[in-house]
């Protein structure tokens, strides 16, 4: 049985916590404002950090007897990831999606969050703090956005698709030709903001997005909005995306058959 929540309380918090404590900080960062973790070139910033603690404070409230599985928290601790497919339901946050842009003094960040129980993702918001919106699913309800419902872009045809594609041109699991499609279409990687793709997917200012990381607080709300939303996606060897595989990439598309044509495009074939 999925846990019982408000969605609408939940996204109250989600902007609530980032009035107070992403958006003060915005352009202003000093020197001790910037933590490196993890690999080369990978950083949280002041606003990364208490972002995740005040969220996974009031979500895990909000819901008792639930965990928080934050990024920043993973990063210090990688085997609280392991919870995302325990017995308890788990928040999977990503506090400030874009931390590159936002230190950069770029306005492209998110808030993301998703509540995952017996491993699925149950619902999902994903929050601009600059231009204020956030849109929000539960599974089976649609995707909804200030009382509007969210619908994916309509099918087109191959050459007059608009997309994102963050992956290295070097896997073995992508086309040969990836980096004449990365061109032709717009390479993703130049936004650096998963969060900000889903929310044009949603919006249906995308056709199709492209990832070769499946970082669960990237994609487990995403992924759903995006489907509830109407559209199609699978990971690359085209079985469901789960927010327990951490291993391989997704590609979501409008509909199954438009799914068909880009990863005909994008993915190596199969043996």
């Amino acid at each position: 049985m999925a846990p019982r929540i408000d969605p609408a309380q939940v996204t109250e918090i989600i902007r609530e916590v980032a009035a107070a404590e992403i958006m003060p900080r915005f352009k202003k960062l000093g020197a001790g404002d910037i933590q490196h973790k993890g690999g080369k070139g990978d950083f949280a910033t002041t606003a990364d950090l208490e972002a995740e603690r005040a969220l996974s404070a009031r979500l895990t409230a909000l819901l008792p007897g639930s965990v928080a599985v934050g990024e920043e928290g993973v990063a210090h601790e990688p085997r609280l990831v392991d919870a995302i497919g325990g017995a308890a339901p788990a928040w999977v946050i990503d506090p400030l999606d874009g931390t590159h842009n936002f230190a950069g003094s770029i306005a492209r960040f998110c808030s993301i969050v998703a509540l995952v129980a017996g491993g699925a993702t149950v619902a999902g918001w994903v929050h601009d703090p600059i231009g204020g919106g956030t849109v929000a699913a539960e599974r089976g309800s649609g995707a909804w956005e200030a009382g509007r419902r969210c619908r994916v872009a309509a099918p087109v045809a191959l050459e007059a698709m608009a997309g994102a594609i963050y992956s290295r041109t070097d896997l073995a699991a992508v086309a040969p030709d990836l980096a004449a499609s990365k061109k032709r279409y717009g390479n993703g990687a130049e936004r650096r903001c998963a969060g900000y793709e889903y929310l044009a997917l949603a919006r249906g200012q995308l056709h199709f997005a492209m990832f070769s990381r499946l970082l669960p607080w990237d994609h487990a709300a995403g992924a759903l909005i995006h489907a509830e939303a109407g559209g199609w996606s699978a990971c690359w060897d085209g079985t469901p995306y789960r927010p327990t595989r951490h291993e391989g990439g997704i590609l979501l598309a409008p509909d199954r058959a438009s799914w068909d044509r880009l990863a005909g495009l994008l993915l190596a074939p199969k043996p």
